[in-house]
């Protein structure tokens, strides 16, 4: 956390923007969290311990936090952003359920043979890839099944 807030610090200061109590406030709430949020769970989780801080300055602080690379924002098929904690996390890439909007986390090292082989190939200097696949998983696939099955006209 020390190291993060040594970076955000170095941001705020390169753009000349004031260091508030509320901006590290947001940043300590993100990484102490685990998974994927968005806006809405993490201006709740602030209110709900006493944490003063508009959903503005929520907003702001997270556009900061990606544009340093602080957390990283992604957009899993819904209109709605979520964010995730990235500052000394490994690449992971993401299945997503379109069906309960689950987001399940993966790594698998082929996946940055693959990116790199295409940047040589290409002469490209890849800085980040993303990669979500979207699927229904096995739980929304019961329920569809045991739905199916419940209505099926007995014999």
């Amino acid at each position: 956390m020390e190291e993060v807030r040594k970076l955000f610090t170095a941001h705020l200061e390169n753009k000349g923007l004031r260091k508030t109590g509320e901006r590290y406030a947001i940043l300590e709430e993100i990484y102490a969290r685990s998974g994927h949020f968005d806006v809405d769970e993490l201006y709740a989780g602030m209110k709900e311990r006493g944490l003063q801080v508009s959903r503005a300055t929520v907003y702001n602080t997270l556009d900061l936090l990606v544009e340093q690379g602080l957390v990283s924002k992604h957009q899993f098929g819904r209109n709605l952003a979520q964010y995730e904690k990235s500052y000394g996390y490994r690449q992971h890439d993401h299945v997503i359920c379109t069906e309960c909007h689950k987001v399940v986390e993966f790594c698998d090292p082929r996946i940055h043979g693959i990116q790199t082989m295409v940047g040589e190939l290409l002469n490209f200097h890849i800085l980040h890839h993303s990669l979500n696949l979207y699927g229904i998983c096995g739980d929304c696939r019961a329920q569809a099944a045991a739905r199916s099955s419940a209505s099926a006209p007995s014999a």
